[in-house]
């Protein structure tokens, strides 16, 4: 039986591994590098704070780890942006997918913070 948060798990699981996909298909030059270990950090770190969240340790601590999603959700956006795709028209058609996923993931864990805070 899946909870009420399986579906959203799914969908940050699913971003994070566009994002490590993304990461593999970019040039590993020596600005690319420091970039991509960024994005691969942040990207992780979404899911890996939101599995914490719902780990039924009380609402102050879930307000805590959902505030740092969002953090790293909002990280990842920046950290693409900054990523050189060297003019390849599918790694920025995939960066700007993820852009907007990650800002929309941005906009959900604001979401539930002020649901939280009700």
């Amino acid at each position: 039986m899946e909870n009420k948060y399986s579906n959203f798990e799914q969908r940050i699981e699913k971003f994070s591994l566009a994002v490590r996909d993304f990461c593999l298909r970019c040039k590993k030059d020596v600005i690319n590098i420091e970039y991509i270990k960024q994005l691969f950090w942040s990207a992780g770190a979404v899911g890996a704070n939101y599995i914490e969240a719902n780990d039924g340790l009380g609402n102050k601590d879930k307000k805590r780890k959902i505030r740092i999603s969002k953090k790293e959700a909002k990280e990842s956006l920046y950290w693409l942006k900054h990523i050189l795709v060297y003019e390849d028209g599918s790694l920025e058609e995939t960066r700007t997918m993820l852009s907007s996923e990650a800002s929309q993931l941005m906009l959900i864990f604001a979401a539930v913070l002020r649901k939280l805070s009700d």
